[in-house]
Order: structure tokens, then sequence, then C-alpha cells
């Protein structure tokens, strides 16, 4: 949560929202992961977990800290008398408000991955539920502090800065807030809308606990008779199961469960793009899209270009759909089958040490000053690797000042959860440069930035992998779970995007997300993007409530940016891949340049104009070539007869 957080208009805490070569089967016995996912979390070994130690070494030292920056809080009525008449009273409040917030950031976070963890732990909540009353409590003590900015003025706030050099970590923060006149409310109106920071993301926890924690697991009998109970990890393991009939068991299962609470979702849905609205609404924006961009100077035209470059390039998702029905051997491809390895004569899995032996080689091409700290953030307590009892699913990496990044990974061994992890690390060293290189005040990239530094370590890993491997098969192999990412961030994610673009516009118009309008909506979109009506995939009506296991759609036009970021980080990675030191010098200025420029600058500053074609148009041109480069290798395995 840096400066720009608290310079915006509400103050809650953040959603604080991845080579020995060459590759060979090898003994796979070895190679396979322990299954902690029914562990208690104390019994899960310690070399497996996070540090999160590195914050606070106990839970008294949290609770210490967080009653010292409880004390502090007052101070803030104090140096707010006067602060904007001179700059020296304002330099003097701004340094103030950053050791507040580097400080609430460490308890704020160490709250959440304990809580992340081991959601069912009471204590846990208790202490993200103390340090967002913190983060409420500031924002009401801050509601004079835009209206202050606006009546200052930008002329006089240049005049400051001359005159106080200590004020030009500030300078662009400041600016920010000066462009946003048209929508700052009144202070006393501010301090009230604050105080919305008590429940805003209640409807998102309430979704997620019950996805996680309290939704019964439902027990399946799979096809050798084995029965199996269908929590998350369960259900992410054996929708990629060889055996077609287990993944069709365990898919429609999974949803049928999950369709007993759709009055519940659609309800905490509904609620949360009115959340939205109602932000709209208090501050003068035009709808929930210009809202959600505004911050970042993006124009809402960069959203509606995705969408329209991806419904207009869904040509190679479809052939690479009919590339894996042949090599599945399926009379007819259905949604239950786009999570299965097309390679079912490859069962590789990478161990934890493999992981970190080709992470470590593949990323050497950006040079020591990068593959120092990602050394560390693999053998440094980093990262918490693998499930447990209670533990959240998915991924994320947690990047906080004045520390290092946490990474939290559900680490199977599979090549996608080996790109996961590279994936997340690209978060982190991009956390790790941007926090090393700019001050607090501009140190917190944007979302849309995010997802480009991540993406990048896919394609990276992508092409060191195949780079050194001999073997067609491993090479289809490796292609095959490198057009899976595709599918799954570029294909699904735009899905997801139109989705909650349609999701919000539903809601401006003043209607009620109801489970009927959610399921319609949803089923159609996947049956348009993965060719339903021109038999490419069979989408059937059980899918159609996968809306309510997707917790992204929370976070208020989040998941566009996964999209938009795999599309320039392939421009990039393709610059460092064919360039030299000033390439990869090139992309390492972006990763340090964090938020001192407005989102679309840096990303221009970094080669990709995203606001244009270009970079559209050489993304799909090359996931058509490795889709061609697939269908090249299964004719020399077919020539060969193996396959």
């Amino acid at each position: 949560m840096k400066l720009k957080r608290f310079l915006s208009i509400a103050i809650v805490a953040a959603w604080v929202i991845a080579l020995g070569l060459p590759l060979a089967a090898g003994n796979n016995e070895e190679a396979k992961i322990k299954d902690y996912s029914l562990t208690d979390r104390k019994d899960i070994p310690v070399e497996f977990k996070w540090k999160v130690e590195d914050i606070f070494a106990t839970i008294d030292d949290w609770k210490k800290e967080k009653n010292r920056i409880a004390g502090l809080l007052p101070q803030v009525d104090e140096k707010a008398k006067n602060w904007t008449s001179t700059p020296q009273n304002m330099v003097d409040f701004f340094d103030m408000l950053t050791e507040l917030q580097i400080s609430m950031g460490k308890l704020s976070v160490y709250a959440s991955l304990q809580s992340d963890a081991d959601l069912a732990n009471p204590e846990f909540q208790q202490l993200k539920g103390e340090v967002q009353a913190l983060y409420v409590q500031m924002g009401t003590k801050l509601s004079f502090l835009q209206p202050d900015i606006l009546a200052l003025g930008s002329e006089k706030f240049t005049q400051y800065v001359q005159q106080e050099p200590r004020l030009k970590p500030y300078e662009f923060p400041v600016q920010r807030i000066l462009r946003t006149k048209d929508h700052v409310l009144p202070a006393d109106q501010q301090k009230i809308v604050s105080y919305a920071g008590l429940f805003t993301s209640v409807t998102g926890k309430t979704a997620g606990i019950l996805n996680d924690v309290d939704m019964p697991a439902p027990e399946v009998t799979l096809a050798n008779g084995e029965k199996t109970i269908l929590n998350q990890a369960n259900y992410y393991r054996y929708r990629a199961d060889k055996n077609p009939e287990n993944r069709s068991i365990v898919m429609r299962t999974f949803w049928k469960n999950h369709k007993q609470f759709e009055n519940t979702f659609a309800a905490l849905f509904d609620g949360a793009m009115k959340q939205h609205l109602f932000n709209v609404k208090i501050r003068n924006y035009s709808d929930c899209l210009e809202a959600s961009l505004f911050e970042e100077n993006i124009d809402p035209a960069v959203y509606h270009k995705l969408i329209e470059s991806v419904r207009a390039n869904l040509e190679p998702l479809h052939r690479y759909i009919k590339i894996k029905q042949e090599l599945l051997g399926l009379e007819k491809f259905k949604y239950e089958d786009i999570y299965a390895s097309s390679v079912k004569s490859v069962d590789k899995v990478y161990s934890m040490a493999e992981a970190k032996d080709i992470i470590t080689k593949m990323m050497t091409i950006l040079g020591k000053e990068y593959s120092d700290p990602l050394r560390e953030a693999l053998d440094k307590g980093w990262i918490d690797w693998f499930p447990n009892k209670n533990k959240q699913t998915g991924a994320y990496s947690n990047g906080i000042y004045g520390v290092h990044p946490f990474i939290k990974m559900n680490y199977d061994g599979n090549y996608s959860e080996l790109s996961t992890l590279a994936h997340e690390l690209g978060h982190a060293m991009h956390s790790y440069f941007s926090n090393k290189t700019q001050h607090f005040a501009n140190s917190d990239y944007s979302s849309f930035l995010a997802e480009i530094a991540s993406t990048f370590n896919e394609n990276i890993l992508m092409d060191y992998l195949l780079k050194y491997e001999k073997d067609d098969m491993l090479k289809l192999y490796i292609l095959d779970a490198y057009m899976q990412q595709v599918k799954g961030t570029i294909y699904r994610q735009t899905q997801f995007a139109e989705f909650e673009l349609a999701m919000h516009r539903y809601v401006e118009q003043g209607n009620t997300l109801t489970p009927q309008w959610l399921n319609n909506k949803y089923l159609e979109l996947a049956r348009y993007y993965y060719g339903h009506d021109k038999g490419v995939c069979q989408v059937d009506d059980y899918i159609q409530n996968e809306w309510a296991g997707i917790p992204h759609f929370f976070l208020n036009y989040y998941v566009f940016n996964y999209s938009t970021g795999m599309i320039a980080s392939s421009a990039l990675s393709e610059m460092v891949l064919k360039g030299k030191n000033p390439e990869r010098e090139k992309y390492l200025t972006f990763l340090k340049a964090g938020a001192s420029k407005y989102t679309l600058d840096t990303l221009k500053t970094a080669g990709v104009d995203i606001t244009t074609d270009k970079p559209y148009q050489s993304a799909f041109t090359f996931f058509n070539q490795l889709v061609s480069e697939m269908e090249k290798i299964v004719q020399r395995l077919k020539k060969q007869g193996k396959l």
C-alpha cells in the first residue's frame, strides 16, 4: 500500500492482491512431490514455508507494532494543521505518512500471509480485521488531503517543489491528485465515504471463504473405483487427468456442487458490482470502467481494443484445440478436456530442486543484477511452496516495501505449476527492483504493468526449454503446456474481461445480477470463445456457473491486465531474446520504474505501445507460429510411429 493509495480516494487494506538439460522423463518416482493438501499447517516442514518472521519475529511483535502505529495516528491530526502552508510543512507531513504507511503495509502483509496459509485460524482473521480498522481510521483522518491539494493548486505546488527539494519524490503522486479535481469529494463527505473501508472487501472475502473453506467438498468415485474428496487441490489435479472419464466426473461434480450456492454467489457478485457503481455515482465518472482506469490515465479504448483484437484472432486457439483433440484421440473435444495434457506419453514432474535450477539458469540472460536476488527468492524463505489443509488456493506474489516479496504457491510439479512459479517470481522481482530503486511514494507499480514481468518470465521459460530440448515428444509437451498458458492468459482472461464488462453494464442499467442472467451470459461467452457453434469444443450447460469460482471479479476490472500483460510481454521478451545488453538494460529499467510515470508511458519507454495494433499483431502471429510448429512435430512423430 504505497503513497498513491493514501492519496487516493478510499484507503482500505489491499488484496495483497513464476535447468538441467536435456529434459528427460527420468525416474518420476524420485521426482514425485508429496501431497500435503490435507496436512495441518503446523506439520508442514519449515523449509517449504515462507519466513513470515522476516516481517515480524512473533505475533506479539506484530501486536506491539500495531499498538505503536495506533498510538501515532493522532499525530496525523496535529501535523495536518496548516500542512500546505509551507513547503517544509508539506514535506514533513508526507514523510510522516510514508513512515506510517510502510509500517502499516508490514502489518497488513504479515496478517494476510498468515491468514492465507491457514484460512480456518480465527486469530489470523482477527489480525486482518485489526489492520483493516487501522486503514479505515487513517482514511477518515485523511479526508482533507485531496481537497487541500486541489485548493493549493498545480502552480503553487510547483513553486513548493522548487523551494524544497525533499518534495521531489512526492511530485508525481501529487500531480496525479491534481488531475482528479472533477472526481474529489469535499472533506466532510470524503470522511463519511472513508468509513466504507470497513465493509468494501466483505463480498470478495465472503466468496473466498465460501469457495475455499465453508463449501462442503463432494466425494467422487473415479473411473478405477477410487474415492476422493473433491477439494480445490484435488479438483485442479483431476481436471487434467489422463482419463477423460475422470476429467468429466470431476468437472461436472465440482460445478454441480457450486450450483447449490449460486444464489449466494450471485448476491455477492451483485453487491460487489454495486459497490463499484457507488464509487462511480458519488465521484462523477461516466461508468465503472472509466472509474477503474482513471487513476492510471488509461483510455477505456484500450480495454475494448483487447476484446476486439482477441475476438478477431480466435484462430490460434481453435487450431490448438483441434491439435489437442487429435493427440488425445477424442471423437469430440469437450470443455472438460481443455486442461488435459495433449501429450499422454509424457508424465513429466519437476521437483522443487529442478524447478529452482531451471528458473535460475533461464534468467541468467538478464545478468547478475537480476540473478542474485532471484536465487535469494528461491532459497531464503520468500516462497510458500505446497498446499496444506485450509491454505488458500492459487498463487500470488505480495510485495512489501522494506523487507522482500513473498510468493504463495500450491506447487504440484507439473509444467503449469513450474510456469506459475516463474510467473510469480516475475512479480516478485518487479516488486524487488521497484522497491529498491524508487522512493516509497513511487514504488507501487500499477496492476496494468504487474502482469507484464510475470508473463515475460513464462515466455523466457518456454524459449529456454525448447532451445535445449532435442526430443520431439518433449518439445511437443512443452509447446502444449505453453499454449495452455496462452489459452488461460490471453483467451480465457479476455473472456472473463468481457463477462466482467457485461456484469458492470447490466448493473449500471439499473438491473440486479441473478443466477439466471449470470449463467446465461457466462455460457454464451464460453461457447463463443471456445467455438462451440463451430464444432471446435463442446461447452455443455454444467459450466454455466463457473463464474462463481473466479475471485478476481471482485477486484474491479483486474482480469484484463493478464491479457494485455501477456501481449506486451511477448514483445518485450522477443526484444530481450533477440537483443543484447542495451535491450536487457531497457527491460531492467522497466522493472525499476515503479509508479514514477503513468502506466502507458512506462510501457512506451520500454518499447511497447499497447494502444496500437502492432503488439497484438505480433503476439497472434507468434501464437500461430507455435501452433504450426506443433502441427509439424505431430506429423514427424506420426511418421516415426510414435503417435
